[in-house]
């Protein structure tokens, strides 16, 4: 449900003298969420609704769809020219100076920029400045209450055990068959999710050898996808609790089909994971001593390992997303190699670390999610931090 007193709270924080929020025919999912409009009824004509820091809201809407916001506090305007509807934004947005829209300089965070740039330049007309609503939205997109929380930490316990179903089931076709299909593996990981009350919106990755080395490799889909002794692999999966409001848990973990773990595999590994400590480490202090940050900062920190190390051209993706809902979530990214991400990481909200180094031959990737709880204590979530990779033979 939409809370204006949240809203205003929001914009006080934040020192902003409104939030604008416009749509048209569901351009901007972001205003349509936190507006409280499901999809199905998405209207056909623009509107704006501009909530100031203090006093009432106002409604622009459209005379033929003039109940699309009755369900929200405020004043309403009704247009049905042009001319009515651009006389309509000046006039609400009168003594307003600096006011937030799901826009971003230059598309500089595409995650955030859900407003065009005509209505930008209209809404410029009006106002002295126009800035990213993007820590706005997190406050209503990304930040998780008690309940969620709790959620998260149910699901943590099922995929953490997702991974000793997977490589538990690897050990026993090896020996007894002398191999496993990807594909089986994977199937293997949404039985256990089927019978743990667990849900996803895609399949996890079951990668082996070079098939590890893309990040976004689609599982059954390589010239060779048997897993055998001596095989590297990669597994990377995803669920939440199949309940309403229920927030994903994300991980990567690998293992090597065997006894002993060969040096060139733990040498890679070991870098990997010196950068995921170090993008933690960050976010601890950073909480520790009441230090702002943002989440291109936490990218560079893991970013900077594995460049000293040589290997910076094979980190190929950001070191993290936000996590809610949906996998990927509205919140912070740990990003400065996609984007410049200057959002802010806020109490509350869950992200993943998950830097790798893809090589031709094989790809390593350590994920971890992370949970900042009100009081500012870091949580890394869904069992312990791997520190080595799997001898999957000796342990299973």
């Amino acid at each position: 449900m939409f809370d204006l007193s949240r809203v205003q709270a929001a914009l006080d924080q934040f020192q902003l003298d409104g939030w604008l929020f416009y749509d048209f025919r569901g351009s901007n999912v972001l205003a349509l969420r936190i507006l409280d409009i499901p999809e199905a009824a998405m209207g056909s004509r623009r509107f704006f609704y501009f909530v100031p820091r203090e006093g009432t809201p106002v409604k622009l809407v459209h005379r033929i769809e003039s109940g699309a916001l009755d369900h929200l506090p405020g004043e309403k305007v009704i247009y049905l020219k042009w001319q009515e509807l651009e006389a309509g934004l000046a006039s609400i947005l009168q003594g307003a100076s600096v006011v937030a829209m799901e826009y971003s300089p230059r598309n500089a965070n595409p995650y955030i920029s859900r407003v065009d740039a005509g209505t930008v330049e209209l809404v410029r007309e009006s106002v002295s400045s126009i800035v990213p609503s993007g820590d706005l939205v997190q406050l209503f997109e990304a930040v998780w209450d008690q309940e969620q929380w709790e959620l998260h930490q149910r699901a943590g316990v099922s995929t953490d055990k997702a991974f000793a179903v997977a490589w538990s089931f690897i050990a026993q076709e090896v020996r007894e068959n002398g191999g496993v299909k990807e594909q089986a593996v994977c199937d293997k990981i949404m039985q256990h999710f089927a019978e743990t009350g667990l849900t996803t919106y895609h399949r996890p990755i079951v990668a082996r050898e070079a098939h590890s080395g893309n990040p976004h490799y689609e599982t059954g889909t390589g010239s060779e996808t048997a897993i055998r002794e001596g095989d590297f692999v990669l597994i990377d999966l995803w669920a939440k609790c199949d309940v309403p409001r229920g927030v994903y848990s994300d991980m990567t973990r690998v293992g090597f089909v065997g006894s002993e773990v060969p040096e060139r595999y733990a040498e890679i590994f070991e870098i990997v994971a010196r950068a995921r400590d170090a993008g933690i480490n960050l976010v601890e202090q950073s909480f520790a001593t009441g230090k702002a940050l943002q989440g291109w900062e936490v990218d560079q920190a893991c970013r900077d390992v594995i460049e000293q190390a040589g290997y910076g051209e094979y980190f190929v993706h950001r070191t993290g997303h936000s996590i809610g809902q949906e996998t990927h979530g509205n919140g912070a990214n740990m990003d400065n190699l996609e984007t410049h991400e200057e959002r802010l990481i806020l109490p509350q909200t869950c992200f993943s670390i998950e830097p790798g180094i893809y090589l031709p031959e094989f790809g390593v990737r350590s994920e971890i999610n992370v949970f900042v709880d009100d009081a500012h204590k870091v949580h890394v979530t869904a069992g312990e931090r791997q520190t080595e990779i799997l001898p999957v033979m000796k342990e299973y």
